[in-house]
């Protein structure tokens, strides 16, 4: 599969999560503050940009992470609700390349970019399913 076959700049896709205590830093790592933690937050992000595409994939195919370059701006305690949006930026034959951004109510927390490698389900599991 060419995603440049089926994959559109422009094409876009958000999220909403309201924070759970099992998505903060706190519960990963004790004595830290139950804030929305930076991984979680990549998290959404990249569920964002799948969510964007994977309805035009072509049957058979997958994306997977290949890349972020997030910045976290500022910290959401537990129930804020987030926003996550991602937006197709590039299309190459086997990456796709988004903009991401998040927001706890108009205030910007997140901005990056992530980019998404296209796959095939069955070769993929046949290398690493198994293990």
């Amino acid at each position: 599969m060419d995603a440049r076959d089926s994959i559109k700049i422009g094409m876009n896709a958000e999220r909403i999560l309201v924070v759970p205590p099992e998505r903060t830093v706190g519960h990963f790592l004790a004595g830290m503050p139950m804030v929305f933690a930076t991984p979680m937050m990549i998290l959404e992000m990249e569920w964002a940009s799948g969510d964007a595409i994977n309805k035009y994939l072509e049957p058979g195919w997958i994306t997977v992470g290949t890349e972020v370059d997030i910045k976290h701006l500022a910290a959401s305690a537990v129930g804020a609700t987030i926003r996550t949006t991602s937006k197709v930026i590039a299309v190459e034959r086997r990456v796709i390349r988004f903009a991401v951004e998040a927001f706890d109510g108009e205030r910007k927390i997140g901005e990056g970019r992530h980019a998404r490698g296209l796959v095939n389900r069955e070769s993929f599991a046949k290398r690493f399913g198994a293990r």
